[in-house]
């Protein structure tokens, strides 16, 4: 290119917002506008010379070689997209548009930084696609799932973690932990690192470099991370948890920019916000399905749930017990003691209940002091007779009270077998219904 004509183009390139570039045939800059420092960070002369594939993050590299041997072989291009490493190692999305001078030997090309562009719209997908994630999820652990695949697509995120705040001030609670394996326990220092961002409130970016701020239990167990980025999940209410990252091997995941940061904190947000609508969700949700006393399964669940154990042996042609239980005098504790100490009681009467029985098992109150259990997969009637037997035991035994007061009680109990005692739920809550208050006239005469 002849010097003069060359200068000429310096000059009124250097006018332009968007950079412009010459590379020669070894991908070599041979010009620079005055642009390309704002956009790459370097120098002008510090670029002359540099090969440009240099600065093209590593996974744009293949296919912007690509690109660039098309041009050259005389198909001008517009609106190509790639990454580029600035001096400072933060990520600038650049638009190019580029042509090949057979003349010149050069690659002339114009740079536009669309990285501001990429990040509202990076930031707006992820808003949508995290309202909707709030919305399709059944529960928090789906949710956090779904939570990490939209993040994941954004930054660099082999390892996930969601920990919220536990009803102790400073400590928060693993909700969800992911490494690359897949789910695993929190080690110590996400824990440490957890804690230290519910504290201050703040991000917290930590990195080998930065190892010397860990606690020396921490240095000396050796489990250093390339890095971890902990953000808070902030709602109007204040602080519910904290958010974390752990970048993984490779160039690609060797640690995050204040971009990334800048994005995480906005994601974060919205994260909280999702949590604490799924937290009133499930909360709301609860209530309507249980006792407000006792926590356990109110009559509506109880309904439910028996309805789909009576279903389940249907289809196996399996056997289910139901059991209803009535304390007996359980209005002279209120009349003597009062409707405080009546509460208490009938808490421990669940606690105590729910152990006579397997996880799997249903155990509801009605209302007042009924309470009824769900037994499913009864093999023989002797079984059942068992758990009645126990739950005599435990409830006889001696219940000391938060009043101090100790009482025992005593309990009629009728039983109903699914099919033996009825086809439908009607005839079985009907059977064990009269069975109990036919132990109980047995009990009140005997005594």
């Amino acid at each position: 290119m002849h010097k003069t004509t060359a200068a000429t183009i310096a000059r009124f390139a250097d006018l332009l917002m968007d950079a412009v570039c010459m590379v020669d045939a070894d991908g070599r800059f041979v010009f620079v506008s005055a642009a390309c420092e704002r956009i790459f960070g370097y120098a002008p002369q510090e670029m002359i010379g540099m090969q440009m594939i240099n600065l093209v993050a590593p996974a744009d590299r293949e296919r912007t070689l690509a690109a660039a041997r098309a041009i050259m072989d005389g198909q001008p291009t517009s609106r190509f997209e790639n990454r580029y490493v600035r001096k400072d190692g933060k990520i600038v999305h650049i638009m190019w548009s580029a042509r090949w001078s057979e003349t010149d030997q050069l690659r002339v090309a114009v740079a536009r930084d669309i990285t501001a562009t990429k990040q509202a719209e990076t930031m707006q997908a992820a808003l949508y696609a995290i309202s909707e994630a709030a919305h399709a999820s059944d529960d928090l652990p789906a949710l956090f799932q779904q939570i990490h695949q939209i993040i994941g697509a954004m930054l660099p995120a082999p390892g996930f973690a969601v920990a919220l705040r536990s009803d102790k001030e400073e400590c928060v609670e693993f909700s969800y932990h992911v490494n690359a394996h897949g789910r695993a326990s929190p080690p110590p220092l996400a824990c440490w690192l957890g804690e230290q961002v519910l504290r201050s409130g703040q991000a917290v970016l930590l990195t080998p470099a930065t190892a010397a701020a860990l606690p020396p239990a921490l240095q000396a167990d050796g489990m250093l991370p390339d890095c971890w980025l902990g953000v808070p999940l902030t709602t109007s209410q204040g602080s519910i948890g904290v958010l974390m990252l752990q970048s993984g091997d490779g160039p690609e995941q060797s640690g995050y920019t204040d971009q990334d940061q800048e994005l995480l904190m906005f994601v974060s947000n919205q994260v909280a916000t999702a949590i604490q609508r799924k937290q009133l969700h499930s909360r709301l949700r609860f209530m309507a399905q249980h006792d407000e006393l006792t926590q356990l399964p109110n009559r509506r669940l109880f309904l439910d749930r028996l309805q789909m154990a009576v279903a389940r042996a249907q289809r196996h042609q399996g056997r289910l017990a139901l059991l209803f239980i009535d304390l007996n005098k359980f209005k002279q504790v209120n009349d003597e003691h009062g409707h405080a100490c009546g509460d208490l009681l009938l808490r421990e009467v669940a606690h105590r209940l729910k152990h006579c029985v397997r996880v799997s098992d249903t155990v509801a109150r009605l209302g007042g002091d009924e309470f009824v259990i769900i037994v499913e997969e009864v093999l023989v009637a002797d079984d059942t007779l068992q758990i009645v037997d126990k739950i005599h035991q435990v409830l006889a035994a001696p219940m000391l009270l938060a009043t101090g007061l100790g009482l025992a009680v005593t309990a009629s109990v009728g039983v109903a077998h699914y099919p033996e005692h009825g086809a439908d739920i009607a005839q079985l809550m009907r059977y064990a219904d009269q069975a109990m208050y036919a132990a109980k006239q047995t009990e009140e005469h005997s005594g």
